[in-house]
């Protein structure tokens, strides 16, 4: 069922990529000048795109890693006049000019081993054709004109058909993303929606802006309003930068307990993906998620604070104070390290009964106890393995676990087919 839907958006995709190019290369291509201005907007956004297709947990640009070609392929497609001159190009070569322009510019990157992803690629090919289908045909034919006219409503109308593109390309992202992880299809759509708010709203300003100034001024204004988004694209490739810098730091951090012999080679690691994967079962939010990753990380990083290790780092089977005096001792830790306030909060509240938890903290009390009852990658504590684990966490639902997380964490687990999500190397 997921694989059927991903190959359903690359076919279609792939059919209406050669539909469209066998009908401009048989019929020719119509304002040539435009296409090929257009063409080279794109593929220079494609060029300033930087690094790798981004990671799900970046927000903003990592999204949208090339926001200045986004919003050239919208303006191309929603292009009706050149300088007060109608035109013709319609449905089908704005498409293939998308297509071309897209490709010419990812070709750099393929050669040096960072290509793009494909679902990327299908979804621009759908969502610019959803716009051109939608504005290219009212144009063309005077029915929009005869309605609105040119004036204000004109671009009331082009605002809404992009919000509708908007909503195509999350539905689609979302259903990608869904069968790509077996993440629940519900939290995705969400965070790209909320996405849409930030670098995607200015990607359809800048769409509509250009196209209608594209219009009036013809083809100059091409560059006059790229400068402002490529700008903003480079901010939030920085922004960017820094987060990864950031979530590194944390990483590099939360090993101390592993170097100092406190906690097994890769345990927080290993705790910080299966978190993240039970977070996204119960549908937290992108920010969630973060502040879970950091959390989860840093879990243990109150056990520095002791004089004698605790037996394999297994906090799980510690005394209920002592385990939480630990967590406290890591909370004020987090705290000296500047991390945010609930990242602190959730470490220090980790070992508190599961009804005056935050949800993160559930979460990561949870799996570090079924990390703790497993065991390492290499073998396993708990003489039942991981199905006795899961039920002695479901017989602490009284107090120590919440009933729900650990429902989550069978499911994810059953669905892996493994004892961990993320097998993480030790060291």
């Amino acid at each position: 069922m997921r694989a059927g839907a991903v190959w359903a958006v690359r076919g279609a995709a792939g059919l209406l990529t050669a539909g469209a190019l066998g009908h401009t290369l048989w019929n020719g291509v119509h304002e040539p000048g435009a296409a090929l201005a257009f063409g080279i907007l794109i593929t220079v956004g494609e060029l300033a795109r930087r690094d790798q297709w981004a990671d799900r947990r970046d927000e903003g640009a990592g999204r949208r890693p090339a926001p200045l070609a986004s919003a050239g392929a919208l303006a191309y497609a929603l292009l009706g006049q050149n300088a007060g001159q109608p035109t013709h190009h319609g449905v089908l070569q704005a498409v293939a000019v998308v297509v071309a322009a897209t490709l010419a510019g990812i070709v750099p990157h393929v050669a040096r081993g960072r290509g793009p992803a494909l679902d990327h690629l299908s979804r621009r090919v759908l969502t610019v054709a959803f716009a051109a289908v939608c504005f290219q045909p009212l144009y063309n034919s005077g029915r929009l004109e005869q309605w609105g006219g040119q004036g204000p409503y004109l671009v009331v109308f082009l605002l809404c058909l992009l919000g509708l593109t908007a909503l195509c390309d999350a539905v689609l992202a979302a259903a990608l993303s869904g069968a790509r992880t077996g993440w629940p299809y519900g939290p995705l759509l969400r965070d790209e929606l909320r996405a849409q708010l930030g670098i995607g709203a200015a990607i359809c300003a800048t769409g509509v802006v250009m196209a209608l100034g594209v219009a009036v001024a013809g083809l100059w204004a091409i560059p006059v309003f790229s400068v402002p988004l490529l700008l903003t694209q480079l901010s939030f490739h920085r922004i960017a930068a820094i987060r990864t810098t950031y979530r590194q730091t944390i990483t590099s951090l939360a090993r101390a307990t592993e170097i100092a012999g406190y906690t097994r080679p890769g345990h927080s690691r290993r705790v910080a993906a299966l978190s993240c994967a039970v977070g996204r079962e119960l549908g937290l939010s992108e920010r969630e998620l973060t502040v879970l990753e950091y959390a989860a990380l840093m879990h243990d990083i109150g056990q520095l604070s002791l004089v004698d290790p605790v037996p394999a780092g297994a906090t799980a089977e510690l005394p209920a104070a002592e385990a939480r005096r630990i967590a406290e001792l890591g909370g004020e830790v987090a705290r000296q390290t500047g991390v945010p306030a609930e990242v602190a909060v959730v470490v220090e509240r980790q070992a508190d009964p599961y009804r005056e938890q935050p949800v993160a903290a559930r979460i990561v009390r949870v799996v570090n106890a079924y990390e703790d009852l497993t065991g390492a990658a290499g073998g396993s504590r708990h003489p039942g393995g991981s199905l006795a684990a899961l039920e002695q966490l479901r017989l602490g639902t009284g107090r120590d676990y919440q009933p729900e997380v650990v429902e989550c964490l069978a499911r994810v687990l059953a669905r892996g087919g493994r004892d961990r999500v993320v097998p993480v190397p030790p060291g």
